[in-house]
């Protein structure tokens, strides 16, 4: 059998200190910093900080978010299983939608995704809230749609879906609009991504 470190700590430790050797951090904020650190942690990929996008003020954004107790809204229930919980500062409520009932009766009659069709029930909770998609391009479509048709705005959106069709170009839109953003331009991202943002904000040690 091969040596590996098996003490959780000193493997958290020695992981943290790598990401921190590969990423240039004087180039975040200082808001930005636990985001970015748990972003590289979770893909153990350093060069996505060449994609990184975030509009001033985005960690600081979501962290007072969810400290005044904001729900995060979560576009997949990978990305909902990733949030740890017991981090959340006020207990905050943890919505995903996707399995409601209604969602795939009303992604039918709208000829879209399931995932679109769930957004449309964040809608009595979208104001001030911590959004976090890590799946769906049609999610952050509809998300961006729903917000320029009048519905509440969210006080950030973590945007990362992934895939082939539509991802890069959801992102890009979100990235247009100026909304409080943190993103992943291009293809990639993912559940991971999505839950890693929302702990780092929530305060998960580093």
């Amino acid at each position: 059998m091969a040596d590996y470190i098996r003490d959780p700590d000193q493997i958290r430790r020695a992981s943290m200190a790598a990401v921190r050797a590969e990423v240039d951090l004087d180039a975040v904020p200082a808001d930005m910093t636990a985001v970015v650190l748990r972003l590289v942690h979770a893909c153990a990929m350093p060069d996505i900080m060449g994609e990184l996008s975030f509009s001033p003020g985005a960690g600081a954004a979501g962290r007072d978010a969810l400290l005044a107790g904001a729900p995060v809204l979560a576009d997949c229930q990978m990305v909902a299983a990733g949030i740890t919980r017991s981090r959340l500062p006020a207990d905050n409520e943890v919505i995903c939608t996707l399995d409601h009932p209604a969602a795939a009766a009303m992604a039918m009659r709208s000829g879209s995704t399931r995932s679109a069709a769930a957004v449309d029930l964040w809608r009595e909770h979208l104001e001030g809230a911590v959004v976090a998609i890590g799946n769906a391009p049609t999610a952050l479509f509809r998300l961006l749609e729903m917000i320029a048709g009048g519905a509440g705005a969210p006080a950030l959106i973590a945007a990362f879906p992934v895939g082939f069709i539509g991802a890069a170009e959801s992102k890009d839109a979100l990235i247009g609009t100026g909304a409080p953003h943190i993103t992943l331009r291009g293809r990639r991202g993912g559940s991971a991504l999505a839950a890693a943002a929302v702990n780092a904000m929530a305060g998960d040690d580093l």
